[in-house]
């Protein structure tokens, strides 16, 4: 039962987060798109704002902005927010269902740091909270009015963020907590500088005091950072289902690679929709970034190392579980059909045509990482028949019973949902 709440725990946390992300990401690059879309009209004072006329759904609008505070407001007003923070507060909880509720399987890899659970998961909502204060001091600071040092520092301290998180988490946790990091700053961004701000606008408005123009300068610089992190976040949050991009030693070399590709596509299109050019060397520089990260993940990567014919790089030793008496020969039993119907792909050196590093990150080539995969081996292989993929070794339904008998006695010496 344990396993069932586990799987549907985190596909409906996954589909909510993903949902709300889509909200979220479609208004941000909406509301970007009209601003670089709005033209001068005679109807407001040379700076004072714009319009632009757009089309859809069978009718026409007419949106207006604008930059100064208007003669009266509507007694309804939209607020752009809940997309922000539902899509933070679902992949909140789906980082605690899925990394800090099953860290041994996917957070904690004892050959970087031997972390306890609790200590896991404290380090990682420890960073995500320093993260933000750091980043939000740094944007306040006097190095928040030179928009390019700002960048370059903020860069940086991403790239350091990544180094950080990679030599204390697996490789995939560290891609997931840098991504977490940023979708961190961006919400905070939101949250505690672009709607108090906007709030402070309306309560001048209301009382007919002029508003201060920095606050929307401020906010205008939070949105601009949330815009260009936007393409780099989904990246990585991706990336966690495609081990090539974080079993790298330099994968914190990989996410600095991403941000500037990511940044650039989003530059190239900011640009375009204010009508100021097209601005094809983005494209050619963000795929050569791109093409550097591949580069990287190839040739650093023990899969990757080994596709190109290179030596693949050194193993840990893993060490082998200690084990009841019943368990024993059960384990042994199982490992053996493991190994002969799934460790062709999920090995060190995968030997599966078209395979180069096993799929998710998830080896079965001995005995600690069978056990240690013994959660998910009940789900693929024995509750869903999921894996082999189609069945590719021909894995009979007694095999998959004597597994399923291993992962029984397992579990009930290990207590119920142990794994």
């Amino acid at each position: 039962m344990d396993t069932v709440v586990l799987e549907w725990g985190s596909l409906l946390l996954r589909w909510t987060h993903v949902v709300a992300g889509i909200a979220w990401i479609g208004s941000s690059f909406y509301f970007m798109h009209l601003d670089a879309s709005l033209r001068p009209t005679s109807e407001f004072p040379a700076g004072k704002g714009g319009v632009a006329w757009e089309v859809h759904g069978g009718g026409f609008y007419e949106v207006r902005k604008y930059l100064v505070a208007p003669d009266q407001l509507p007694k309804e007003l939209i607020w752009h927010k809940w997309q922000s923070y539902s899509t933070w507060i679902s992949g909140f909880f789906l980082l605690c269902w899925v990394y800090y509720g099953q860290s041994q399987l996917y957070l904690i890899d004892p050959s970087i740091q031997p972390l306890s659970p609790l200590e896991a998961a404290a380090i990682g909502i420890g960073g995500l909270a320093a993260g933000w204060v750091i980043y939000d001091q740094l944007c306040k600071s006097a190095l928040g009015k030179n928009e390019v040092a700002l960048a370059a520092v903020g860069f940086a301290y991403i790239i350091f963020m990544a180094w950080c998180f990679q030599h204390v988490f697996s490789g995939r946790g560290a891609f997931n907590h840098t991504g977490a990091l940023m979708a961190t700053m961006m919400t905070g961004n939101v949250f505690f500088v672009i709607i108090p701000n906007q709030r402070k606008v309306v309560a001048d408005l209301v009382a007919g005091r002029t508003p201060d123009p920095a606050l929307g300068k401020q906010a205008k610089q939070r949105s601009t950072h949330n815009n260009y992190l936007t393409l780099p976040v989904l990246f990585l949050m991706l990336s966690n289902h495609y081990p090539l991009t974080w079993s790298t030693p330099y994968a914190y070399i990989v996410v600095g690679l991403v941000l500037i590709a990511g940044a650039l596509i989003r530059h190239y299109y900011n640009v375009s929709h204010a009508g100021k050019g097209y601005p094809w060397w983005t494209w050619l520089v963000a795929a050569l970034a791109i093409w550097t990260a591949i580069w990287i993940s190839m040739t650093s990567s023990p899969g990757g190392r080994e596709m190109l014919g290179l030596a693949p790089a050194p193993q840990q030793a893993a060490q082998a579980p200690t084990m009841s008496a019943d368990e024993k020969p059960l384990f042994t039993q199982a490992a053996q059909i493991i190994n002969a119907r799934c460790a062709m792909c999920h090995a060190a050196e995968p030997v599966q045509q078209g395979i180069g590093i096993a799929p998710k990150g998830v080896r079965l080539d001995n005995d600690a990482q069978i056990w240690k995969q013994a959660r998910a081996i009940r789900v693929e292989a024995v509750a869903t028949h999921a894996m082999p993929p189609n069945n590719l070794t021909e894995m009979t339904q007694e095999e998959r019973q004597k597994v399923a008998l291993w992962l029984h006695v397992h579990e009930m010496s290990n207590g119920a949902g142990a794994q």
